[in-house]
């Protein structure tokens, strides 16, 4: 067999591999109730005019995430029974959860509001390091993700 259809046949099996793995790594990602349909419909949106739209929609939310984050730790630290103040930085967060599709970290930013409604600084305070838990958690899931797509789109 001459080489080049040798490197034609390997490639094939490596692009087939890939994009195995990247399927793989999406179903876990809505099996595991990490994301819901919002991001099903963020992907409908994109098209070859916009290859990386949702990855670039991730990347704000992290960014906004990031800002939304210190606030309201420095509003624990600050004044941990201003719920009001407390409830409206994680009404912020829960909304921009809620439009990529970010399951868990909408869910545990639910809970978090509900310390907040029942006036239980403890239970904000604990359910905060949740919320930051499964928003570096699906951060590193949807990085993994997104680094395959790219590798695919190479």
């Amino acid at each position: 067999m001459d080489k080049s259809l040798l490197n034609f046949i390997s490639q094939a099996y490596m692009d087939r591999n890939l994009q195995r793995q990247i399927a793989y790594t999406r179903k876990s990602l809505f099996d595991q109730g990490y994301l819901d349909e919002q991001f099903i419909q963020l992907e409908d949106l994109q098209d070859d005019a916009n290859p990386n739209f949702v990855e670039e929609i991730v990347t704000l939310f992290y960014s906004d995430s990031a800002r939304l984050i210190r606030n309201i730790e420095q509003a624990l630290e600050n004044n941990p029974t201003d719920f009001d103040r407390l409830d409206d930085f994680m009404h912020q967060f829960k909304g921009s959860s809620s439009s990529i599709g970010a399951k868990k970290v909408k869910s545990e930013c639910t809970q978090f509001r509900e310390y907040c409604k029942a006036g239980n600084a403890e239970g904000c305070i604990r359910t905060f390091q949740q919320v930051k838990q499964e928003h570096a958690t699906l951060r590193r899931k949807l990085e993994t993700y997104f680094q395959l797509a790219r590798q695919s789109d190479v």
